[in-house]
């Protein structure tokens, strides 16, 4: 293979699971442990196939829409209130 695309490209769905699986437990199937460049390789290959294979919803690293979660609670402004101000 000549391109790191090309290689994306020829990934079939049982290689990215068990891409997958691989970095999840750090070790490949047949129990050997990955090294670092072996995961940080395992990763970016995982993370480009997804981008063309996934919806953006499923892929690694999705959050979604976020929402401040006090932003519906009503804080008052004991700073200024507005019976002090005359």
């Amino acid at each position: 293979m000549s391109s790191f695309n090309e290689m994306i490209k020829n990934i079939t769905p049982d290689i990215y699971q068990s891409l997958k699986l691989a970095v999840e437990i750090g070790k490949w199937s047949d129990g050997g442990k990955l090294t670092a460049e072996q995961r940080e390789l395992s990763l970016q290959a995982m993370i480009a196939w997804e981008v063309q294979n996934l919806p953006e919803e499923e892929r690694t690293g999705y959050m979604g829409p976020q929402e401040c979660s006090s932003k519906s609670i009503s804080v008052p402004n004991i700073l200024f209130k507005s019976d002090a101000i005359h």
